[in-house]
């Protein structure tokens, strides 16, 4: 079984400088100044101390990750986007695809755990980790447990990333989406709806 993407709309969320909330604070940041500063929305599963009035202060290149603001520093010769203290070191000219594969990296390791420490809190087991870019689902998981999720939830904020993974992991008992699963999903993740409704509206948005 899988979880879906629907469709969505950047206006939903565009000039919402007002709105507060560490939910949607980085992604309100990068839709509020994309026009003049170049901003990577990184994961809100990995927490800073910056507010969104330094996004919204500067000219300067950044990059979000959580909270955090980090200087986006071009390094002729780098193919791999590494962070380092208050700054993030990518190749010169378009970085999106190494950005990319440092997501990539970084959800492995959050689906991971997050995975490991689902499945052991009720005693079940999945069949290996996929990390993809589906362009229709954010996650599945097949009849043998095989479990595959988009790295893009790493843009999401964090209890929407947990919401995915106790929807997959709760498919390892049942498979279909009956009444019966919900309430196992309600179980689990009490409050999961507010989860799934904010990735039916903002889902489409989490790209770089």
């Amino acid at each position: 079984m899988c979880l879906g993407i629907r469709g969505g709309s950047v206006a939903g969320v565009a000039d919402a400088r007002g709105i507060q909330g560490d939910s949607v604070a980085v992604l309100i940041a990068w839709v509020a100044i994309a026009d003049s500063v170049t901003v990577v929305v990184m994961p809100l599963t990995l927490s800073g101390s910056a507010g969104l009035g330094e996004a919204l202060a500067g000219d300067a290149a950044i990059v979000a990750i959580g909270a955090a603001l980090l200087l986006l520093v071009p390094q002729p010769g780098r193919a791999r986007a590494h962070r380092r203290g208050g700054e993030l070191f990518v190749p010169v000219g378009n970085y999106r695809p190494s950005v990319e594969k440092l997501y990539r990296r970084l959800a492995r390791q959050e689906i991971t755990d997050r995975l490991d420490a689902a499945t052991a809190s009720i005693g079940a087991s999945y069949k290996g980790l996929s990390i993809r870019s589906q362009s229709t689902r954010w996650a599945s998981c097949s009849a043998k447990g095989a479990m595959s999720f988009n790295w893009r939830l790493l843009l999401a904020p964090e209890p929407v990333l947990d919401y995915v993974v106790w929807h997959e992991v709760c498919h390892l008992d049942i498979r279909d989406h009956s009444p019966r699963f919900w309430a196992l999903v309600e179980s689990r993740c009490p409050g999961w709806r507010t989860q799934r409704d904010w990735l039916h509206r903002y889902g489409a948005t989490l790209v770089l």
